[in-house]
């Protein structure tokens, strides 16, 4: 019998599960908003238009989708078969008309909930490998897609701000900011701090480090490269 709700049964992962059916829901929502003729609109990322925006998430739930298949059965499957495929594939989606990208957009994300729903308890942890190498376990996948979501419903270039983000998601986004910028070592001579908070991020041992200071949104916006903070550097690249 098919589950009519979600099958995991741990609080974290379901709250997790909500809050990516938000952003996918809050995405919707600005897309929708766009008439057919707006999608040739620019977006917030150079070189891509809207259309491209909303087939990168289309084509993006469907490669999700296919991580929690290789989770659900042990056979891999790839979120792509290389770069140069994903690439095209976006490119690919951009050139659809209006109809066929909201349907892409509506569809797959169905898709993905209901293999989400579908996975038992014992699967989420089953390891699957990410587009860029990494090897996580299944339950990595709903965070990969809620800040894809929530991202790029700002990309959309449509009125929506990182303002609109829940502070908890923007929290993790600025960890794994910081964290890859620790990575590459590009964090070298920067500290971020979060206004009212005492939280750091960064070269917090060099007392020549040039400190970011802001609110939560405002630094997030500068952190993903959204945004510009007066007399403060460009951010380094996280992704």
């Amino acid at each position: 019998m098919v589950a009519r709700h979600d099958l995991t049964t741990d609080p974290g992962l379901q709250e997790a599960l909500l809050q990516a059916r938000r952003g996918t829901a809050f995405f919707a929502r600005k897309l929708n908003e766009l008439s057919d003729e707006q999608l040739d609109g620019d977006s917030l990322l150079p070189g891509w238009s809207r259309r491209h925006i909303a087939a990168h998430i289309g084509y993006n739930a469907r490669a999700i989708a296919r991580l929690i298949e290789w989770a659900a059965t042990g056979v891999e499957t790839p979120m792509y078969s290389s770069p140069t495929a994903r690439n095209q594939e976006i490119d690919f989606g951009a050139t659809l008309s209006p109809i066929a990208l909201r349907n892409l957009t509506d569809h797959t994300a169905v898709h993905l909930s209901v293999e989400w729903r579908d996975l038992p308890d014992n699967k989420w942890s089953n390891q699957v490998k990410t587009a860029q190498g990494r090897t996580v376990p299944a339950s990595e996948t709903v965070w990969m897609r809620t800040r894809e979501v929530w991202l790029h419903a700002v990309d959309l270039n449509n009125g929506a701000t990182v303002s609109d983000i829940p502070a908890p998601i923007l929290q993790r986004l600025l960890t794994d900011i910081t964290g890859a910028w620790k990575t590459r070592g590009t964090d070298t001579g920067l500290i971020i701090e979060i206004e009212g908070t005492g939280t750091r991020y960064g070269d917090t041992t060099n007392p020549d480090a040039v400190i970011v200071t802001g609110p939560l949104t405002t630094i997030t916006a500068w952190a993903t490269g959204r945004d510009t903070i007066t007399n403060t550097p460009t951010a380094p690249t996280w992704i």
